[in-house]
């Protein structure tokens, strides 16, 4: 009797606990969920996706009660991901994801409504270019939330007080016209910048390579070079520059701050890209991550790029159906504008292929470098215009100034040439131990510069 009764207890001590499991849920996900999303968006973005999505039927429905916005370098983001820290990636262009993608950080969408409204409501491409990333069995690792487009902001009375004439390529930012003293054009550092690393690889495969150098070795020459890519916007706004490399909705941003200021996308030299958000590896709430991915790529989720504040282009053109998106038909003539840009054939794989090395040679030569570049092209310019020097002497230096490095490998201690087969070979090694190659690269770029320096001072 005793044995029976001690049998049923333990049955009732274990329903008992089982039932108030139940009501107590099991941990996180009876107190609801927060999601931990790493982006690159800016905190208005962050506020106002936080209150409209919190406020969804979606949230409830997946008991998402809270998001929680690491913004953080992208170099940082993958230590984020191997701690299981984070569920959702969001902002920060292509180039990132991609490398996000290939390095294995990203997993792929499997939720069938998430993939059935992907199908249905997002393009696959647009203006000829991929918005969406699969491996080759079309599993789904990052899909576009929204679009951007690459070009250079003006202030066009800046411009006149200047006494500059409006720019309409790359190669305008790049010329004797705007070789100046303090600099008109501004940049940004590629190892700081995902919108300017775009804007690079967009002009080493308009140009080819070697030509591609050429006009980034003068564009950089002519421009003060910025830590981020909000800060050249800024500078276009107050004046300090009359014109800086950007991504579109920087443009537009700039458009309503100031009156004067205009976003200019070079005709045939440029491309428009997909802005990418993915579920990230690791992910503690895999489910509830790809809810909100789809809440992003609805209409609801797409308004929140209409605020005037924000000013982005939305993915999902069903948006300017809605009663917000009829206010915003400025935004849908750029989107149809957009679609028919004629744009360059733009090759993803190799610019992921030469990235890193694009990136780390670009900060050595002509952002570590800047000062001595900056002073021998203006002397360069300015020994033409004062006849110290003839035309056929210009062309000569200046091919000089802006020939691709000649240096010794830091690895295998040979003599080469930066050339887009060596920065293909090598991209991963550069990765790997960026700061010797640097080092080289440094210290080659300012020995050239500093010689032509010497040589005009003599003259």
């Amino acid at each position: 009797m005793n044995k029976n009764m001690l049998f049923i207890g333990v049955i009732l001590a274990v329903l008992l606990g089982s039932i108030f499991a139940g009501c107590v849920g099991g941990g996180e996900e009876a107190k609801g969920i927060t999601l931990v999303i790493l982006t690159r968006h800016d905190t208005t973005i962050q506020y106002k996706v936080k209150k409209a999505f919190l406020e969804s039927e979606i949230a409830k429905q997946y008991n998402i009660v809270d998001l929680k916005f690491k913004y953080a370098v992208a170099s940082q983001w993958k230590t984020f991901i191997d701690a299981g820290g984070a569920d959702v990636a969001w902002g920060g262009g292509p180039t990132l994801f991609d490398e996000l993608y290939v390095e294995g950080y990203l997993q792929p969408l499997d939720m069938p409504e998430l993939l059935n409204y992907i199908d249905e409501h997002i393009p696959k491409t647009f203006a000829g270019m991929p918005t969406i990333r699969t491996d080759e069995s079309g599993n789904i690792y990052w899909v576009g939330a929204a679009l951007s487009s690459f070009g250079f902001t003006i202030n066009n009375d800046q411009l006149q007080f200047a006494g500059l004439p409006k720019p309409t390529k790359w190669e305008d930012l790049a010329s004797e016209t705007f070789a100046a003293d303090p600099p008109q054009v501004g940049t940004a550092d590629p190892t700081r910048s995902t919108s300017n690393t775009r804007i690079f690889q967009i002009i080493l495969q308009t140009f080819g390579w070697e030509e591609g150098w050429r006009v980034l070795t003068l564009l950089a020459a002519n421009a003060r070079i910025y830590d981020a890519s909000d800060a050249v916007r800024e500078a276009v706004i107050r004046g300090d520059i009359a014109v800086g490399t950007t991504i579109d909705f920087y443009g537009y941003i700039a458009m309503q701050l100031n009156p004067a200021c205009e976003y200019i996308v070079p005709s045939g030299e440029s491309i428009v890209n997909a802005d990418p958000i993915a579920l990230v590896k690791n992910s503690p709430h895999k489910e509830a991550a790809q809810a909100f991915i789809l809440w992003v790529l609805s209409p609801d989720g797409q308004k929140i790029w209409l605020d005037e504040n924000i000013n982005r282009m939305p993915i999902n053109a069903e948006v300017f159906n809605t009663p917000e998106g009829q206010q915003r038909q400025d935004l849908k003539e750029k989107y149809d504008s957009l679609k028919d840009i004629q744009g360059i054939n733009f090759n993803d794989t190799l610019a992921l292929a030469t990235e890193a090395a694009m990136q780390y040679y670009f900060k050595a030569t002509l952002v570590d470098a800047h000062d001595l570049l900056h002073q021998a092209w203006i002397m360069l310019v300015n020994a033409k215009k004062e006849g110290k020097i003839t035309e056929d002497e210009f062309e000569q230096l200046k091919n000089q100034l802006t020939s691709l490095l000649t240096f010794t490998d830091p690895d295998t201690s040979e003599t080469v040439t930066f050339t887009l087969e060596y920065a293909m070979n090598n991209n991963d090694k550069i990765k790997l131990n960026p700061d010797a190659y640097m080092s080289v690269w440094r210290q080659a770029a300012m020995s050239k510069y500093q010689s032509i320096i010497d040589y005009l001072s003599n003259l």
